[in-house]
């Protein structure tokens, strides 16, 4: 019988001698600092902006907006500049990495301070570090993520290698809100809670940042000496375009990723509001409603995975949407004084957005099988790319059109050094539905389209078969 290709290719590249522990941990550690800042800003920056720094919520939403679109934009401009950075004494990822470090910090340190009252000029000010910070970050995490082909090309060991990553991931993300919940507790000033957390955040995102370029510096300098870079071929935007909106799988995937993180951004930015405003409970308790969603949502990833490999994936999906729905239906209607209600809608809500983690991003593997068989080519970096692209898009539509509605409702920034507001009714019930109907109804949409998702486990197995005779057809021949 012939050996399948890609096995053969597996064994020729096994010369490798396989990657240490220190490796992987370094590697992890690379994503530390994005995981830190990202979930800070998720959390924490719509409200800092409209009740620290008193701008209002049309203008804040419109900040969240624009470093969004940015953020999107940038990703294809600095991947194509890293792709032509000559190797050198320290590659092209490492390279960029080390220059972007310290800016990327100052630039998030600089997004938690009032340099002035004037909505204008804060308007302009956070437009202006939005941008830089999200062009660091950019240049920072997109030659890091580049980073696994070259420390491996182990199917199995890339495997193990992002296992590292996304635990370090999610640790930072919970470490954030640890830390943002100590600082609250502690520094009694609103200005200066924010200004102390996003110094300490600063100062730990910057240096895992250099661990893992000097964790994982010889073994991708080993790489690009053995491996000369090609010549860079780019299919024209218009192909690329419609090789993603041609394959009908990879809609109802992109649809369903972004209706789930659309609840998660929404429902995530909403929560000091939603805690403060109405539920009148503490700034730290929202910190613990956050971590009481992201807790369970990591033990439950490892759950949901167990169980997807019985049920399969669109079960589980159905299992933690429909639990998800339940809380976050169940939290328009939670009345002040209510707090063991809070805690039990945030651990449902941890159920389901465990599977916005995991199914969205298991089935693009198989959507991409299913783009092999049909034109006979692997475009990993074509999917993932416009997936990211056009998620961060919608979130960033998702996040301004937010503001806009509480700012129509008429809701009161909080000025600098004053009392907080009492808000008027229309701005409580805007801040009720935009949590908890809103977020349904992208959650219910997200579970129609993973109903029409057609690539089932008997599918897929069928695509396996296809491609595996394929395969052994090419290489006969």
């Amino acid at each position: 019988m012939p050996l399948d290709p890609f096995s053969q290719n597996a064994a020729a590249t096994s010369a490798r001698p396989p990657l240490s522990l220190s490796t992987k941990l370094a590697f992890g550690a690379g994503d530390l600092g994005t995981a830190i800042t990202a979930n800070l800003q998720v959390f924490f920056l719509m409200v800092f902006l409209t009740n620290v720094a008193g701008l209002n919520a049309g203008l804040a939403g419109s900040v969240l907006m624009i470093g969004k679109i940015w953020d999107a934009m940038n990703d294809p401009i600095i991947g194509y500049l890293s792709d032509r950075t000559p190797v050198g004494k320290w590659g092209r990822r490492h390279l960029w990495m080390m220059a972007a470090a310290i800016p990327f910090g100052l630039s998030f340190f600089l997004n938690w301070w009032v340099p002035t009252t004037d909505q204008g000029l804060l308007f302009g000010y956070y437009v202006l570090i939005g941008l830089l910070f999200n062009t660091f970050y950019t240049a920072v995490n997109l030659p890091y993520t580049a980073l696994t082909p070259e420390l491996t090309e182990d199917y199995n060991e890339r495997t193990s290698l992002n296992s590292f990553r996304f635990a370090f991931s999610i640790g930072g993300s919970i470490g954030s809100l640890l830390l943002a919940q100590v600082v609250f507790q502690n520094i009694p000033d609103p200005q200066a809670q924010y200004l102390i957390l996003g110094g300490i955040a600063a100062v730990l995102s910057v240096l895992p940042i250099y661990w893992c370029v000097w964790g994982t510096r010889q073994r991708v300098q080993a790489f690009e000496r053995r491996i000369p870079t090609p010549e860079q071929r780019h299919l024209p935007l218009k192909t690329q375009l419609r090789l993603v909106f041609s394959n009908r799988p990879f809609l109802y995937v992109m649809g369903i990723y972004l209706c789930s993180w659309l609840a998660v951004q929404i429902t995530a930015s909403l929560i000091p509001f939603f805690i403060g405003d109405w539920l009148q409970m503490s700034a730290a308790a929202y910190t613990q409603v956050a971590l009481t969603v992201q807790g369970t949502a990591m033990i439950m990833l490892f759950v949901w995975s167990a169980v997807s490999r019985r049920l399969g994936k669109k079960a589980v999906y159905f299992m933690g949407m429909s639990l998800w729905i339940i809380a976050q239906a169940g939290l328009f209607l939670l009345q002040p004084g209510q707090t063991a209600l809070v805690y039990i809608c945030a651990i449902l809500a941890g159920f389901g957005v465990a599977t916005a983690y995991l199914i969205p991003w298991s089935m693009i593997p198989d959507v991409i099988d299913l783009d092999e068989l049909q034109s006979g080519q692997r475009r990993e970096g074509i999917f993932y790319a416009f997936m990211v692209l056009l998620q961060k898009i919608g979130l960033a539509l998702g996040l301004f059109l937010v503001g806009q509605a509480l700012q129509g409702a008429g809701y009161i920034s909080t000025v600098a050094g004053a009392p907080a507001p009492v808000q008027p009714p229309s701005a409580l019930l805007a801040i009720r539905i935009a949590i908890g109907p809103l977020p349904t109804f992208f959650l219910i949409v997200g579970m129609i389209l993973a109903y029409l998702y057609p690539i089932t486990h008997a599918v897929h197995q069928g695509i396996l078969l296809q491609l595996h005779a394929k395969r052994q057809g090419e290489t006969e021949a």
